[in-house]
């Protein structure tokens, strides 16, 4: 395989990745113009820059920047003197150019794997986002792609999995009823705070949630922090309509955080 199809194949995966390529060299080094590699956070995938110390402090780098949530931290550019700066011996200078690739910062979270869930987390996966889907149902986790740009999570205790979701992720209740969404939406509402949170379902159940909210001992303004119905008023009832109108929802709603 060579270098544009394995790029192609990461791509194509949504695995996150850093194509580092050697832009410049003097004096005497271990590498040519032009040699590129491939790094993901498992290590070296493609390539080579030459080897040795040179490769090794790149991958380490690589690697940094793919830990990185800071969406302004795509490329990289560095000029290191291989004496200075590797500890090596030869005193020549390499230019590398860091790019990466597939690392977004849209996060979406879905509690729920059912039809709706299901035909969301397809439509989601084309967008430039990464998702995790939480449901205790295996057979219908099972229904989803498996790519690295979808986490999924077999958990019965749904509302236990709050605390781990990170700050910035848009967050949908999408499970099996009022009785499964009820206690993840209360959960959240006492501890944590997203930029999207919204609940599947009618207006009956959000006057229904919103009950249940004050008897919770909550304050008025939670019944207004979070949407249900969820999705624009567009399209049927049918599952993949469904999905169209919350996913317009979503990119309306990042769109306006983004400004």
């Amino acid at each position: 395989m060579d270098y544009y199809e394995k790029v192609n194949e990461l791509l194509s995966s949504k695995t996150p990745f850093v194509a580092v390529t050697v832009v410049d060299t003097s004096g005497s080094v271990p590498n040519d113009v032009g040699t590129k590699m491939l790094v993901t956070a498992e290590g070296l995938q493609h390539g080579t820059v030459g080897g040795g110390k040179v490769e090794k402090r790149a991958i380490e780098e690589s690697q940094e920047m793919l830990r990185s949530d800071d969406p302004t931290r795509k490329t990289k550019f560095v000029n290191w003197s291989l004496e200075k700066d590797i500890g090596m011996t030869c005193g020549g200078l390499v230019k590398l150019y860091f790019e990466k690739h597939n690392c977004t910062s849209w996060q979406i979270l879905v509690f729920g794997a059912g039809h709706v869930a299901n035909a969301l987390v397809l439509l989601l996966l084309k967008l430039d986002c990464k998702i995790t889907c939480v449901d205790p149902r295996s057979e219908w986790l099972e229904k989803m792609p498996k790519t690295a740009a979808l986490t999924k999570v077999q958990l019965e205790d749904m509302p236990s999995y709050v605390s781990k979701i990170p700050d910035n992720t848009f967050v949908l209740l999408m499970t099996m009823g009022h009785s499964t969404d009820k206690p993840i939406l209360l959960e959240i509402l006492k501890s944590r705070k997203f930029p999207y949170l919204g609940v599947i379902g009618s207006e009956a159940k959000a006057i229904r949630l919103r009950k249940d909210i004050l008897e919770a001992g909550m304050s008025e303004e939670m019944t207004k922090a979070f949407y249900c119905p969820i999705g624009l008023s567009l399209g049927s009832n049918h599952p993949q309509e469904i999905a169209i109108s919350i996913a317009a929802q979503l990119l309306q709603e990042r769109d306006r955080l983004n400004g």
